[in-house]
């Protein structure tokens, strides 16, 4: 019983770190991310560009190239110390295009602290769903 609360709040917190990492990305606030991100933490970029902290930070500084961005489809699976975050977003650009995107963070607990050590990310202009990942 003790051990199911314990996955439920993690999840809950998880869940919480996970919309507060968009906001974050929404806002440019780099300060949340500084805090948030583990200092080897690395970020795989849709284009395949691997981003460490440093430069993860320094783009968040640059504003979102979206105008719009609603999560969709979040999921969170926790492994002891590890939480794996899934989720689809819809975004809009600023020119109007519109677009979605799939991530997953890998999140790992220190005391009683989540941190983001890895984001990989995959960014597509908003198609018909093909294949058997349809929505």
């Amino acid at each position: 019983m003790a051990t199911e609360m314990a996955v439920d709040a993690n999840r809950t917190t998880l869940e919480r770190l996970n919309q507060e990492y968009v906001e974050a990305f929404m806002n440019s606030d780099v300060e949340w991310y500084r805090q948030g991100l583990a200092d080897d933490f690395v970020c795989i970029e849709s284009d395949g560009s691997v981003l460490d902290k440093s430069e993860f930070l320094t783009n968040t500084a640059k504003r979102p190239d979206v105008a719009d961005y609603k999560l969709q489809n979040v999921g969170v699976r926790i492994y002891g110390s590890v939480g794996l975050v899934q989720a689809t977003g819809l975004w809009t650009g600023k020119n109007g295009t519109k677009g979605m995107s799939r991530y997953i963070d890998v999140y790992v607990k220190s005391g009683e602290e989540w941190k983001t050590v890895s984001a990989q990310i995959t960014r597509t202009a908003m198609a018909e769903p093909r294949g058997r990942y349809k929505l």
